[in-house]
């Protein structure tokens, strides 16, 4: 699996962070349209958290990993 760190910009709901745009290298901007699941890994597949987002007609993941965002890169 490959990953590329991004900027994030999200949000605190009920002591959960919600990611609402991110941020590509260039400074284009993707609205999150959807976040359908985050969780941590029960079989140690990946670090921190990984959220399954929607953004630009695409679903995608992105991982939170000490402080720092990556979205997957296919």
């Amino acid at each position: 699996m490959k990953t590329k760190e991004v900027k994030v910009e999200s949000t605190t709901v009920k002591n959960q962070l919600i990611p609402k745009v991110l941020i590509g290298k260039n400074g284009t901007r993707h609205e999150i349209t959807k976040v359908l699941f985050c969780a941590h890994s029960t079989d140690n597949e990946f670090e921190g958290l990984r959220y399954a987002v929607s953004f630009s007609g695409a679903e995608t993941y992105l991982y939170l990993i000490d402080s720092r965002w990556y979205v997957q890169v296919v």
